[in-house]
């Protein structure tokens, strides 16, 4: 059974920094792109952050430089590490992980991030 279990989610004022973790389970963590998606209140999801099977990392461009995505393949985890937070990115934090070269595709359920002016 695949989990994704997202953590590190809550409330901080604008300036601010959160670490978001996601441990995953089930599936072999290091065949797998995995990414942070976000989906703000009334808006639809949209990716934050990806890291691929060998570290390659992108990101939304209007996040490049406060986010940072990283993988302990040995710990089956990915971390979002996000720096100046803005009430902008204010949301629902997603974990996905994409096994490379097929079509499976898993999500976690999520962790609330909100960021107060």
């Amino acid at each position: 059974q695949v989990q994704l279990v997202e953590s590190g989610g809550g409330l901080v004022q604008a300036g601010g920094s959160l670490r978001l973790s996601c441990a995953a389970s089930g599936i072999i963590f290091r065949l797998h792109t995995m990414a942070w998606y976000r989906q703000a209140p009334g808006k639809q999801r949209e990716l934050v952050a990806r890291i691929s099977t060998s570290g390659s990392t992108i990101y939304a461009d209007s996040l490049k430089g406060r986010f940072t995505i990283s993988r302990d393949n040995a710990k089956n985890t990915v971390y979002l590490q996000m720096n100046s937070l803005k009430p902008e990115d204010t949301g629902v934090y997603y974990c996905n992980a994409e096994w490379v070269g097929t079509t499976m595709n898993y999500w976690g359920e999520g962790t609330l991030v909100t960021v107060s002016s």
